[in-house]
């Protein structure tokens, strides 16, 4: 396949053009076809950028931060820093990933079924990371030093440790380094303790078990044998299961906090997710709906830690 944004292939099903009307000239449908293609472009390039969990963790850092009471400069600046790693992080892993795809017969993957080329997906990649660096530093040496470890971390997934048996580390180190990034990029706010961590680190490795799982026959396919590929999809969807228990347990069961008021209804709420979490794991194996679920007890657990911030201290 060519390489760029001027060859991708046109989208299947997609309707065909409209006769020209007698007399209409090219000056007046040139435009719109190219404003056309620009969008279905566009629309492919956010696809390629896993933009929901990009979003997610922007959202988490972004709300943590804030809720730590980080001025608004620093908040937004937070926000655009994540943003532009997470981008950087979704691009690499479909360009790294686009011999695998094509292989599978991945659908949902605009690399994969040519409505991208892979030189556009690499250059918006680096593009991003290259942004990303400056939006960190502005942060602080600290906060930023460590964002970009994260980030470096989520890369080197991409690149290498998911066809390994430490599949799940990038992931704990990421995860677990939110807490500790937009806590030092607050003024006056040391580093979190041990727990908020340890939520974080937990609630990474749930998640990575639970993204990976419907996914295990096509990678089997194509050669990655990371950590959920050696366990099996049973054993992965219960330890994913315990890993984000443990993560909102963290943040429940703290000094100071206990199981009262909103503490006691998040680990309600995380339980019921977690659980429904497994059983749709368990009867559909290739659903992407225990993502969004684990999603949704990353969401439980930034609540419950943004309200336990007085305790960050």
């Amino acid at each position: 396949m060519s390489e760029g944004l001027g060859t991708s292939s046109p989208v299947r099903g997609e309707p065909t053009r409209e006769p020209r009307a007698a007399g209409a000239t090219g000056a007046n449908s040139a435009p719109d076809l190219g404003a056309r293609g620009l969008r279905r472009r566009a629309v492919a390039l956010m696809l390629a950028s896993h933009l929901g969990p990009t979003l997610a963790v922007t959202l988490f850092a972004t709300a943590l931060c804030a809720g730590m009471g980080a001025p608004a400069t620093t908040w937004l600046a937070m926000a655009a820093a994540v943003l532009a790693g997470q981008l950087s992080v979704g691009w690499s892993n479909d360009w790294v990933d686009h011999a695998r795809d094509v292989r599978a017969g991945r659908a949902d993957k605009p690399l994969a079924t040519g409505r991208l080329g892979v030189g556009a997906v690499r250059a918006a990649a680096w593009s991003a990371l290259a942004v990303c660096v400056p939006l960190s530093w502005s942060l602080g040496w600290r906060s930023g030093g460590l964002h970009l470890v994260a980030v470096a971390g989520a890369w080197a997934y991409n690149l290498w440790l998911k066809r390994t048996a430490w599949s799940w580390l990038p992931f704990a180190v990421s995860f677990g380094l939110i807490p500790v990034f937009t806590a030092l990029a607050v003024p006056g706010r040391p580093t979190p303790p041990w727990w908020a961590v340890a939520a974080g680190a937990l609630l990474g490795v749930g998640a990575h078990l639970v993204n990976v799982v419907p996914d295990l026959e096509d990678d089997a396919a194509t050669g990655v044998r990371g950590l959920p590929h050696r366990m099996g999809a049973r054993a992965s969807t219960v330890i994913a299961a315990l890993t984000m228990l443990a993560a909102t347990a963290c943040l429940v069961l703290v000094p100071g906090r206990g199981l009262r008021g909103a503490a006691g209804a998040g680990l309600a709420v995380a339980v019921l997710l977690v659980v429904a979490c497994a059983v749709v794991a368990a009867a559909r194996p290739r659903s992407r709906l225990p993502f969004a679920l684990a999603m949704a007890v990353a969401a439980v657990d930034v609540v419950l830690l943004v309200g336990a911030a007085e305790l960050l201290v």
